[in-house]
């Protein structure tokens, strides 16, 4: 396929159950195969969880990939798959789970789908996201807010931990 044709996403990946690493590594890998080349990769933060406390902590990081899906929501059925076949379960909101793979942009598209909404409708509020994302696209600017992901990590509210995973 054609550079040209290929369109820039953002991902966050996060892990808080079994070998954290190698959950991260292997949906690396599913989403080279199945979604995308990766253009940048952040760096990988240890992060205290959000929405549900009482849980271990994540590894958490953001990439970027050329995607040579057609849209959206075949990005989010490829990311479901690789999901599913790492074994994650979706039984309780902000759980824990084997890894976890959200859409936060899909180039400057804006999506209101009542399976997708991009960008991520909660990113501002989490850290997690928002410092992994800044080591790749500071610059960013979110389509909606009109404000790039430094702003908003210097706006974010999120007073959870977070530390650079060595």
């Amino acid at each position: 396929m054609q550079e040209a044709n290929l369109q820039k996403v953002y991902l966050s990946l996060g892990s808080n159950l079994g070998n954290r690493i190698e959950n991260l590594r292997v949906a690396l890998q599913a989403l080279e195969k199945n979604v995308g080349t990766i253009d940048s990769l952040s760096k990988i933060y240890e992060t205290a969880p959000w929405g549900k406390l009482d849980q271990a902590g994540f590894l958490n990081l953001v990439v970027c990939i050329r995607a040579f899906l057609p849209n959206p929501m075949a990005c989010l059925t490829a990311i479901q798959a690789i999901e599913q076949s790492q074994g994650r379960q979706r039984v309780e909101k902000w759980g824990e789970r084997t890894i976890d793979i959200d859409i936060l942009y899909w180039e400057d598209v804006i999506v209101c789908h009542h399976e997708l909404t991009i960008p991520h409708p909660l990113m501002q509020y989490r850290k997690f996201v928002l410092v992994p994302l800044a080591d790749i696209a500071p610059e960013f600017i979110h389509p909606i807010l009109r404000e790039n992901t430094r702003t908003l990590l210097d706006k974010c509210p999120d007073e959870g931990a977070i530390d650079e995973w060595l």
